[in-house]
């Protein structure tokens, strides 16, 4: 799994098995950061011409693949397929094609494993979203959470109503950890640099006010959308960077708390991916009034990668793995690309 907050490749290695229901064992995790030229190659992806940008393709898929052999081997590990979601460089539902990078072929040459990518464009010929992805894993895996909240890159929720919904709520990490590149940080450690700002109310009203905001689901957000819509109102803004983290993540906790509520969800609430280890962040979320569960670490970092592995598993039972009722497709369907070693 590679995500957009570019914080390296993570790799889970699980066993999921079935007696009346789903369930599952984390046995093995790891995550390659990714050094500066391959946070370049990444980052600026979307700006290659084509040839480029198929060679990246191929060469991405090089890298996953080494990277997954060498985990194999140091962990003695034998699967029997590999899922990789690759690295998004388009995604605009709005013109009916998303890009992931990473060739399939390529990983399963090097790993000598059954490989499964490509999740998203099956939806996305049937008119849907290509996102999320995740809430199936979220109804089959985590049963005991009415909401499933990731804060990865991008926040996004999925809710066991009738039907189950999801959608993204709005970008998060992807922009947390570009106001703090700003301070020459990575990342701003347990929103430290955050904690020390100030709110400001303009900005905050602003980004809230954002049309994307107001549409029902089912709806996603791609590097696009945070470009044209997000980022120019950050960099017109005269405040410190300090402020706009601590504005930024107060928007993130406005933006989950008005979701849940206009859902009306109040059981406390799975909350997983980097931005659950950032301290001031969960406190803005838990200042909403919104009960929280953070799970343990393995879970926290590596349950994106857990539920692609899990809807590789679906594709290769040739059982549903996309659900209509959260991308808005026609109808669920089987998402992946299977290559044979």
């Amino acid at each position: 799994m590679s995500g957009t907050s570019l914080d390296g490749l993570d790799l889970c290695y699980a066993h999921f098995y079935r007696n009346t229901e789903w369930e599952f064992d984390i046995k093995y995790t790891d995550t390659i950061p990714y050094s500066t030229t391959w946070k370049n190659k990444l980052s600026k992806a979307h700006d290659l011409n084509g040839e480029s940008l198929a060679l990246l393709h191929v060469e991405f898929g090089q890298y996953i693949g080494k990277q997954s052999k060498a985990f194999m081997i140091e962990n003695n590990l034998k699967p029997e397929l590999i899922a990789s979601h690759g690295h998004t460089v388009f995604h605009q539902p709005d013109k009916n094609f998303t890009l992931q990078i990473g060739h399939g072929a390529e990983i399963a040459a090097i790993t000598g494993v059954k490989t499964c990518c490509d999740f998203r464009t099956t939806d996305m010929a049937y008119q849907g979203q290509g996102a999320p992805l995740v809430p199936i894993g979220d109804l089959l895996l985590f049963k005991d959470f009415q909401a499933c909240i990731n804060l990865g890159g991008f926040c996004n929720v999925s809710i066991k109503s009738e039907p189950l919904i999801a959608y993204d709520i709005c970008p998060a990490n992807i922009v947390l950890n570009e106001l703090a590149n700003q301070l020459n940080l990575e990342f701003d450690f347990n929103g430290e640099n955050a904690s020390k700002g100030n709110t400001c109310i303009q900005l905050l009203n602003e980004l809230d006010s954002l049309a994307f905001f107001a549409k029902q689901a089912p709806k996603s957000l791609g590097r696009e959308w945070l470009e044209s819509e997000v980022l120019p109102i950050l960099n017109k803004s005269i405040v410190s960077t300090e402020d706009k983290l601590n504005t930024f993540s107060k928007h993130i906790a406005n933006q989950i708390a008005q979701s849940l509520a206009n859902q009306h969800v109040k059981s406390p609430i799975l909350i997983t991916g980097g931005g659950a280890k950032n301290n001031f962040l969960m406190d803005c979320i838990k200042e909403k009034g919104l009960k929280i569960n953070r799970p343990d670490v393995a879970i926290i970092d590596y349950k994106e990668a857990l539920i692609f592995g899990f809807l590789g598993l679906l594709r290769n039972l040739e059982t549903k793995n996309t659900l209509s009722s959260v991308t808005g497709a026609k109808k669920d369907s089987i998402g992946g690309c299977i290559f044979l070693p």
